[in-house]
């Protein structure tokens, strides 16, 4: 197995499944959250219906929306200030045209992460399950910690001492905001809308199966009025939002006009 190896020391090791976990790190979360979901089946109706009051599930349901659009906006703003050759969607292997210090990258050193991680909390508070909340984020932890350590092993290979000074002054993953630096790239956004919107139908998706599972769980839908939730129609006009998203930028110039920043 990638992640024990008997023959290679502990550093290269981690590197080694570090850089395997980078290339699948898009499809790895979501087969965890699959594999875990049916806990749904005994958890979220008697924490719903018995112990939640109507007006604390309200709460933590606001609080859970607010936690991932606080997700996103902090890949958003990542993505739309970070200069070409860095911080994009390859997969084969590690790209960094040039060291990213300013901007959110001079509080923080993995934002990308970060946002990932703050969308999928807001889905686990959205769940309303406490021990399914501290598993996945364990294993997010886990997962994470080898593509974040396999990245930085490759920025200080690429960069040297530069990278280690930085390194030294920014934390990894809790951001710290006072050292904040404006950086040099203005906000493009056109560039958030061009990569992004699989990640916003992905969450969007996600809350909804949730309601719909939660929800149907205990009343079966009778008439067509029961399928219809507020939770399905925020899912449908954002896939059409997406549908149009995606047609602009693989059939029209629009969204097309920065992409050799990507």
């Amino acid at each position: 197995m990638f992640l024990f190896p008997t023959k290679m020391a502990l550093l290269h090791s981690f590197e080694k499944s570090g850089n395997w976990l980078f290339r699948h790190r898009g499809i790895v979360p979501v087969v965890v959250f699959a594999a875990c979901s049916p806990l749904l089946l005994w958890t979220a109706p008697l924490l719903h219906y018995l112990f939640c009051p109507t007006w604390l599930f309200a709460i933590v349901t606001i609080v859970a929306i607010l936690t991932s659009l606080a997700g996103m906006a902090v890949r958003a703003y990542t993505i739309g200030t970070t200069p070409h050759g860095t911080s994009g969607r390859n997969t084969d292997k590690q790209v960094a045209m040039q060291l990213n210090t300013k901007g959110i990258y001079s509080v923080v050193r993995h934002p990308l992460y970060l946002g990932n991680y703050l969308m999928w909390l807001g889905l686990l508070i959205f769940i309303f399950d406490l021990p399914f909340l501290v598993v996945v984020s364990l294993v997010y932890w886990l997962y994470y910690e080898r593509i974040m350590f396999a990245e930085e092993r490759y920025l200080e290979k690429q960069f040297g001492q530069a990278y280690l000074d930085w390194s030294l002054t920014v934390p990894a993953f809790l951001p710290r905001f006072r050292s904040f630096q404006k950086g040099d790239v203005p906000f493009h956004f056109r560039s958030v809308l061009r990569r992004e919107y699989p990640g916003l139908m992905a969450i969007t998706l996600c809350f909804t199966g949730v309601d719909y599972l939660r929800t149907f769980l205990l009343n079966a839908p009778n008439t067509f009025g029961d399928w219809v939730r507020p939770s399905g129609i925020v899912c449908l006009i954002v896939a059409v939002v997406v549908l149009v998203l995606r047609h602009l930028k693989h059939h029209s110039p629009l969204l097309a006009a920065e992409e050799n920043r990507d």
